[in-house]
């Protein structure tokens, strides 16, 4: 993204790091993360969009010369490469837990994916790994129910746009109100439960509103697999937010959601990494969400 962004390397450098220095790397199956299939990222984005993108993000590749999609969405020499692993690993989790040969996983990627909507790439993001991973497992895969959950701080515009009243998908989030990208306070579809929330609100009254807002509908809805847009922007050290979690709370989220999957989808579970800025803070709470998914 260019010297002094915040959606920078060394955020995924953090959590490695993080993950070394805890013990917690040697309870995890580390997988390369391969090239998605663009038929699978058209199942989420419209193809005249897929074929501008790739047209852009080549010519970027080729010639080094640094692009600006949007005042916050910048298209390096690396970024096509990037952008295709990205999604490529949220669709390559996706087979691996559906045939078993992952209870779930944690998808550690950049670029971040939930601003991009089904023709507009923004706020970092070119495309939407998650979306094209559920529609992957709803089209590819066979599933008839997926949730989507996301507690980013900001809210996921984007995958609201490619998923709203598709009745297979639940999706559910909470994120700062009055907040880039200034939207979710009118749901676009019935099957979107979004919780907006002030700022320096904190963990337990985010907590309180989960248990109302989410639990009910996801258990209801009974999601046969559940894909989480794991933003940790919403942590109180993260100065892109204003919101006040902590490890604490991204653990007892990663809980419930687990319990729903259990419950409901054989345990199912593709988590992808969306925000987070402060390195420390990203670190250690990654390394919470992972514990719980690890059960450990």
């Amino acid at each position: 993204m260019g010297r002094g962004h915040p959606e920078c390397p060394q955020r995924l450098a953090a959590i490695d790091d993080y993950l070394l220095a805890s013990g917690l790397d040697v309870a995890l199956e580390r997988h390369e993360a391969p090239l998605v299939d663009l038929d699978d990222v058209a199942r989420a984005h419209a193809r005249g969009y897929v074929n501008e993108l790739v047209d852009v993000l080549e010519r970027v590749q080729a010639d080094g010369r640094m692009r600006a999609l949007d005042p916050d969405t910048v298209a390096g020499a690396g970024t096509w490469a990037a952008v295709q692993r990205a999604a490529g690993a949220a669709v390559a989790a996706t087979d691996a837990v559906i045939d078993g040969r992952a209870e779930n996983a944690f998808c550690a990627v950049r670029p971040p994916g939930h601003h991009a909507t089904r023709n507009t790439a923004m706020g970092f993001c070119f495309f939407n790994n998650v979306a094209i991973a559920a529609r992957h497992a709803l089209h590819v895969r066979g599933l008839e129910r997926v949730a989507i959950v996301d507690f980013d701080v900001h809210h996921g515009n984007g995958t609201e746009d490619i998923i709203a009243n598709d009745e297979r998908v639940l999706m559910v989030s909470i994120f700062q109100d009055h907040f880039y990208p200034f939207s979710g306070g009118v749901p676009l579809g019935t099957n979107m439960v979004n919780v907006p929330v002030p700022a320096y609100t904190r963990g337990p009254e985010v907590r309180e509103l989960i248990e109302q807002n989410w639990m009910p509908r996801l258990e209801a809805f009974r999601p046969q697999m559940i894909f989480i847009s794991a933003g940790f922007d919403a942590h109180r050290e993260d100065d892109l937010g204003q919101l006040g979690l902590v490890e604490a709370d991204y653990e007892w989220m990663t809980l419930r959601i687990k319990g729903v999957a259990e419950r409901h989808a054989k345990g199912r579970i593709v988590s992808c990494l969306e925000g987070g800025y402060n390195l420390g803070a990203l670190a250690r709470s990654v390394a919470a969400h992972l514990r719980v998914l690890a059960g450990i």
